[in-house]
């Protein structure tokens, strides 16, 4: 780990219960006058918008909109809701949801702040400025969206790519555990499962781990591990749901700054093949890729087995960290949702394409502990077929 690092992230976090009420506030904080809102139409129909919005009413502020977010955003989306801006004279945007929600508000701020390509901008620091003011509000603990300046495409060809910039840092995340209380047990557990591998991938990256990253991952794991099984069987206890979208924040800004890995390049073509949704994909090649990294990572598996079993002692790091993927592999087993690839409508055929597809996504390989090969992948979508 080198002592020589850049730290970035978004400059204003409020973390407060009801804060969503406030968002109208905020927005004439910075200068709005008429705000494009970005969510998708289950959290439209679940009103969660409703105290939102009746807050922009209160103060006399324009607000349009936009719910056709869908999930991994495909371009064509991405592109329909900065026309929507646009036409409405938006000239401030609000995510409003989970991290497609989020994702889509990033780019929407920067493609009408300053006219650009979208396939222009695939890849890393080809993004333009200026982008619109900039408001997150996370629905789930899971993705760190609100505070990474990542903003993940599913293009025409199924591809997932992403735009990678600090431009699409927030101006502010608002934190409200209130919207959250809702979610759905299997939404709740694949969305944490989501933040824990953030967490876990930052820690080990191998090109741009650093003491702040490593301080963040590390609360982080331990605020969602203890957390998890409370939110899963009561999802109405505030508290609980208040740590969970602290541990993702924390998580967020920890990948944000040292970048995940094989998880999510083996999870990336269930999602663009498959419209698996993230967190989901995420859970299923978790624990294989841990006990595949092992060899590489087993010293820093055994610095986070002390963060989440605080309580044990263990004779050496294989002993640690063969105990936190155990640990990793028997909270992923509890949770309420698929846990093999047939169950999401993947069969022995597409394996050979999920692999391929896996090894394009050099710009996350790179930062895995242990180099992965086409091979490697299909052993692992294998395994969990």
């Amino acid at each position: 780990m080198s002592l020589d690092f850049t730290f970035e992230t978004t400059p204003r976090i409020l973390c407060q219960t009801g804060a969503a009420a406030s968002l109208a506030s905020l927005c004439v904080e910075l200068g709005a006058t008429h705000t494009l809102l970005i969510t998708d139409p289950g959290l439209e129909k679940a009103g969660l918008l409703a105290d939102t919005l009746a807050g922009f009413a209160s103060a006399g502020q324009a607000v349009t909109v936009f719910t056709d977010v869908q999930a991994d955003p495909p371009q064509q989306v991405i592109e329909q809701a900065a026309e929507a801006a646009r036409q409405a004279g938006a000239d401030l945007i609000i995510g409003f949801g989970g991290g497609s929600s989020m994702d889509t508000a990033k780019l929407v701020a920067l493609l009408v702040g300053c006219p650009q390509s979208l396939p222009d901008i695939y890849g890393v620091g080809l993004a333009k400025g200026p982008r619109l003011p900039l408001i997150q509000v996370p629905t789930t603990a899971g993705t760190g969206s609100e505070v990474t300046p990542i903003s993940i495409v599913t293009t025409p060809t199924h591809e997932k790519k992403g735009v990678v910039s600090p431009l699409l840092y927030p101006d502010i995340a608002v934190l409200d555990a209130t919207l959250t209380t809702g979610l759905p047990p299997a939404v709740t557990a694949a969305t944490g499962i989501d933040a824990m591998v953030h967490a876990i991938e930052a820690y080990t990256s191998r090109i741009r781990k650093n003491p702040v990253s490593d301080g963040l991952a590390t609360k982080a794991l331990e605020l969602l591990t203890a957390n998890m099984d409370t939110v899963i069987a009561d999802g109405g206890n505030l508290a609980a749901r208040a740590a969970m979208l602290q541990g993702s924040l924390l998580a967020g800004m920890a990948f944000a700054n040292a970048p995940v890995g094989a998880v999510h390049a083996l999870a990336y073509p269930l999602g663009g093949h498959f419209h698996v949704p993230h967190g989901l994909s995420n859970a299923l090649v978790l624990c294989p890729v841990l006990a595949f990294n092992k060899p590489a990572a087993e010293p820093l598996y055994a610095e986070l087995a002390a963060a989440v079993l605080p309580d044990q002692t263990f004779a050496s790091d294989s002993e640690a960290a063969d105990a936190f993927i155990a640990f990793l592999s028997a909270m992923v087993a509890r949770m309420p949702f698929a846990h093999t690839l047939r169950e999401v409508g993947v069969t022995e055929a597409d394996l050979p394409r999920l692999a391929e597809d896996a090894m394009k996504q050099q710009r996350l390989l790179v930062n895995n502990p242990r180099e992965v090969s086409e091979a490697d992948a299909l052993a692992i979508y294998r395994a969990i077929l």
